[in-house]
């Protein structure tokens, strides 16, 4: 846990308010559906690099930690199995509960790899609608990601479109490794490239939003305000 003076000042403020009522222990949540959290573990330095070049490790480290804690309650509200895979290793005692959330580790040479293999174990294990989602993103919220849900019962994809090219969500119904192979992760062609040989009919596009990668990412939304002080 980071212990710096900006993080420490606004601990008490950083858990997003979800309504308990409303979370569903994974053997309650939905057994068909399945929602995959890709999660870098959160080590300073080696996390928001790019927020780290302007604001000190120490603050990107307390905004990944923030970021991680958001989506973990926006996630908790998605009445579906959810299963978190680490970058590196398992953790323990996080903001991912292992009562809700299960917990493994991605695998893979590069990031195509690693959600392909994702998407392709739960299929083999019998799930039929899979979102996969990433830990970047404020944006977010438990209709968002039902609606992905939903957009899987017509069509074969759902993609939500970041603003710098990539993608901040991806659902399937059933595996198409193409989807993943031969993409310039990180570029702004990324989308693009994904897109480029499928049926618009096949996929349903979600509503444009944006990633928190770099310092004027944070500066429109007020609740990152304390971090940049």
């Amino acid at each position: 846990m980071y212990t710096s003076g900006k993080a420490s000042k606004y601990m008490s403020n950083r858990n997003a308010p979800f309504d308990p009522d409303f979370v569903r222990p994974i053997a309650e949540a939905s057994n068909k559906q399945l929602l995959i959290i890709f999660c870098k573990n959160p080590v300073i330095g080696q996390c928001k690099t790019r927020l780290g070049a302007t604001l000190g490790d120490e603050s990107a480290l307390a905004i990944y930690h923030f970021l991680l804690q958001h989506t973990a309650n926006v996630c908790r509200l998605v009445p579906v199995q959810r299963r978190v895979l680490y970058s590196h290793k398992v953790a323990g005692q996080d903001c991912w509960p292992e009562d809700i959330f299960e917990k493994n580790i991605q695998q893979g040479e590069d990031l195509g790899q690693r959600m392909a293999q994702a998407f392709a174990d739960g299929f083999t294990q019998g799930y039929t609608n899979i979102v996969l989602i990433g830990t970047d993103l404020y944006d977010i919220d438990a209709p968002l990601i039902g609606q992905a849900f939903e957009a899987l019962k017509t069509k074969d994809m759902v993609v939500g479109p970041a603003e710098d090219g990539g993608y901040y969500l991806m659902g399937l119904n059933h595996l198409n490794s193409e989807l993943f192979n031969n993409k310039n992760w990180g570029t702004a062609s990324v989308l693009r490239d994904t897109l480029s040989n499928l049926h618009p009919e096949s996929y349903h596009l979600l509503p444009l939003r944006n990633d928190i990668d770099t310092e004027a990412d944070l500066h429109p939304i007020d609740i990152f305000k304390p971090f940049l002080k």
